[in-house]
């Protein structure tokens, strides 16, 4: 899963736009950190490969965080014969309405 920010702002002042800019990067890389544990900790767990296999990365205004088991997708969606059991999905929706309030904290 990819989630990138952008901040459009009505503001001329560069420190000002910079400042912006800057809390979202952080914020954004709290929030992708945070989803990450969660799916982890929300993996459905038979051998623990899958869990193992989640990681996260933030480089700017743009982070992912993302399974590299080669069936995290299955497990998360389910198949044709096999109901999914979403682990992403829930960490999603826990962490990202958190952003806009982390984001104001580093701008203090």
């Amino acid at each position: 899963m990819k989630i990138h920010v952008k901040t459009n702002l009505n503001i001329k002042d560069k420190e000002a736009r910079g400042a912006v800019a800057s809390a979202a990067e952080k914020a954004l890389r709290d929030v992708i950190v945070l989803i990450a544990n969660d799916a982890i900790k929300g993996s459905p767990v038979l051998t623990g490969n899958n869990r193992r296999s989640i990681a996260s990365e933030a480089k700017g205004l743009t982070a992912s965080t993302y399974s590299t088991s080669g069936y995290g997708g299955y497990l998360e969606v389910g198949t044709a014969t096999r109901a999914g059991r979403p682990y992403f999905k829930p960490a999603l929706d826990t962490h990202l309405p958190k952003l806009p309030r982390i984001m104001k904290e580093y701008l203090g």
